[in-house]
């Protein structure tokens, strides 16, 4: 079973990469959220823990303890895209006027700066 994930896990992660390419010419503006790499990582998680719970029941305590490490190891990388896309999508807000010079900021009375 280890040989039918590794491949499938680099296939997984070439294709996020790839897919992390073409946001350099993103608009400006606070993105949507990205739920793609999540829900690929997150299934693929969830594949792996069914394939722990088999060998678990099968009497493979061995077999079924690694795949429980590596879907653990696979959770940490679930949860760090999902960060990654939260906090791409919910950027901090600029700070208020006056700052540095060639800092940006947002004024703090918006109605008299129309």
């Amino acid at each position: 079973m280890l040989l039918i994930e590794v491949p499938v896990a680099l296939l997984l992660g070439l294709t996020l990469v790839i897919r992390g390419w073409g946001r350099a010419d993103e608009q400006t503006g606070a993105p949507t959220m990205d739920w793609v790499p999540v829900l690929w990582l997150g299934g693929f998680t969830l594949g792996v823990l069914v394939i722990a719970v088999v060998f678990l029941y099968s009497a493979h305590p061995f077999a079924g303890s690694v795949q429980l490490l590596i879907a653990a190891i696979v959770l940490i990388f679930t949860l760090a895209a999902w960060h990654v896309e939260y906090e791409r999508a919910h950027p901090s807000p600029l700070p208020a006027c006056p700052t540095r010079a060639g800092t940006p900021c947002v004024s703090s009375n918006l109605v008299t700066d129309r």
